[in-house]
């Protein structure tokens, strides 16, 4: 069984749920309380053992990559001011040596032809999906709780968590066999089935293990739903010669790329942060005039 060594993380999206804030910075260098939405991320990779991390941009979205860079006047200023602790927080995500990669996606033709944009950085070894959109409080991290499945089980695993079934008919839903672990086989794959349709209350949560034999389905550019090479279209096909097994995790997953989604996540992040949480917590207690 291969090691999971890489990661593709898609961050080509527009954002137009967030607009207008995201119309001049990328919205996953939008702040969750004190640091980017992609400060925690590549966090989260890292805690997996993820080695190296292949970003698919878009046009105007060089800040990602500038920001994982040294910003020599910044840093020296502060090392200037003797401000080591801010320093050091600011050097904490830089990318180390051959760490990051960018590639650039020419066209907006969906998450599947995003994936596929990675198959030469990838070769033929097992890897991960991260879409940074979907913030997850965990720990140990999501990504490291689906790697150990993947230790466990070997084949593909997508990640799941459970909603009200008067949700399911909102986000991709899979078909599992009963099990008594975290880690089920699945038996099928659905996109935004119809009310009282879905075969459980199971929702794809937006981190994946993946074999690379996906890249050939997903280059033969077949699209599907809005016009676009979808990569669930690509795993249900790729099921029937592999094993897939949906991980229910243990944590909480905050939908950045909605504004209500936003605010949740910079509340419950200024909330469990270690040095500040308290003064987070009587900020909001006093905006909703609280004692």
């Amino acid at each position: 069984m291969k090691p999971i060594r890489k990661a593709i993380l898609p961050v080509a999206g527009l954002g137009t749920r967030v607009l207008p804030a995201g119309k001049a910075t990328p919205k996953n260098l939008l702040n969750v309380f004190d640091r980017p939405i992609l400060s925690y991320v590549v966090a989260e990779a890292r805690a997996a053992g993820i080695e190296h991390m292949i970003f698919i941009t878009g046009r105007g979205q060089g800040g990602i990559e500038d920001y994982f860079d040294h910003n020599v006047e910044l840093e020296t200023q502060l090392e200037a001011k003797k401000k080591g602790d801010i320093l050091a927080d600011v050097r904490a995500d830089l990318a180390k040596p051959g760490e990051m990669s960018f590639v650039r996606q020419m066209q907006p033709l969906g998450l599947g032809h995003a994936v596929w944009c990675a198959r030469d950085l990838v070769g033929d070894e097992p890897f991960a999906v991260i879409l940074p959109d979907m913030l997850m409080a965990a720990e140990p991290a999501a990504l490291r709780q689906a790697v150990d499945a993947y230790e466990t089980v070997g084949g593909n695993i997508i990640v799941v968590e459970p909603v009200p079934e008067s949700e399911t008919h909102k986000y991709g839903i899979v078909a599992v066999e009963t099990s008594e672990t975290r880690h089920s086989r699945m038996t099928g794959m659905v996109e935004k089935p119809a009310q009282g349709t879905a075969p459980s209350n199971l929702i794809v949560s937006g981190r994946y293990i993946l074999q690379p034999e996906i890249f050939d389905i997903l280059g033969a550019h077949e699209t599907g739903a809005g016009g676009e090479i979808q990569l669930t279209d690509a795993m249900v096909k790729l099921m029937a010669t592999q094993s897939f097994h949906a991980l229910e995790y243990d944590g909480t997953t905050y939908d950045c790329g909605d504004k209500i989604g936003l605010l949740r996540a910079n509340v419950a992040f200024a909330l469990r942060h270690p040095e500040l949480g308290g003064a987070a917590r009587a900020a909001v207690a006093g905006l909703l005039g609280e004692d």
